[in-house]
């Protein structure tokens, strides 16, 4: 193998800034910020939504109007195709 072609691969700090959360993944993401977490120095990265917030893994998702999108229609535009035609 060819050397110094492969990324340094490190233990790096994921902060979800959204709640809060810290995650020390093994990544080879380049940054230049560190933190200091239980007495060590990593490589910091900042994440907007992660496991912790996602709706998805939160089981906090929106729930989709069950009645469907034909009755939907009929509701907002049926009094314009019921309307007698004169």
């Amino acid at each position: 193998m060819k050397p110094d072609i492969h990324p340094h691969y490190r233990t790096v700090v994921f902060h979800d800034t959204s709640v809060d959360e810290y995650f020390k993944v093994g990544s080879t993401i380049k940054t230049d910020r560190e933190i200091e977490l239980e007495g060590v120095k990593y490589p910091y990265v900042t994440l907007d939504v992660s496991s912790a917030s996602h709706p998805y893994y939160t089981g906090k998702q929106k729930t989709l109007n069950t009645e469907g999108s034909a009755a939907r229609f009929q509701q907002r535009y049926g009094r314009f195709l019921n309307a007698k035609k004169g």
